[in-house]
């Protein structure tokens, strides 16, 4: 099946190739699982980590002081499991929560240095783990497009919150 386009079907019309999106949403969804999953096992047995762990600590090496909320709305999952989460690393010495002088309901999240040196270490595992998956199947321009694509789907999602789940 080649993927195309309907150009003619707008905001809530269904395109005439059902079977097409249909088909796009489970390569999507299995890529997605294969390689999560494989990162799971490459990262837990190098790291101890999973890669939901992974990403949150890479999430707060690039953006210090961030809050649960953050964290909760970049990932598109309920506060209170990203903040269990985060208690999690915590509870390892990999990440500190301190008072939000701003806003005392909430706190704002840091790596310690024992969290900085395992994401540092574990974005070695992460790229090593995806270069020869990704790399090989993809040349670069079909890696860039598909990047390109995925980003646009991905804010056009949120700017509607679509799939945001609710607390």
């Amino acid at each position: 099946m080649e993927y195309t386009s309907d150009a003619n079907a707008g905001p809530g019309h269904a395109p005439a190739d059902t079977p097409l999106l249909s088909a796009l949403f489970s390569d999507l969804v299995r890529c997605e699982t294969r390689l999560y999953n494989v990162l799971n096992d490459r990262l837990r047995e190098r790291h101890g980590i999973v890669t939901s762990q992974y990403e949150f600590l890479a999430y707060l090496r690039a953006h210090p002081g961030c809050r649960v909320a953050d964290l909760a709305a970049e990932f598109a999952i309920g506060v209170g499991a990203t903040s269990k989460g985060v208690d999690r690393l915590a509870l390892q010495g990999w990440v500190l929560r301190r008072p939000n002088p701003g806003d005392r309901r909430s706190s704002l999240l840091d790596l310690t240095p024992a969290g900085t040196r395992l994401t540092e270490e574990a974005a070695l595992t992460f790229t090593a783990t995806l270069t020869p998956l990704l790399l090989p199947t993809l040349d670069p321009a079909a890696l860039t497009a598909t990047a390109r694509a995925l980003a646009t789907l991905r804010a056009a999602l949120e700017q509607t919150q679509t799939g945001t789940p609710a607390g």
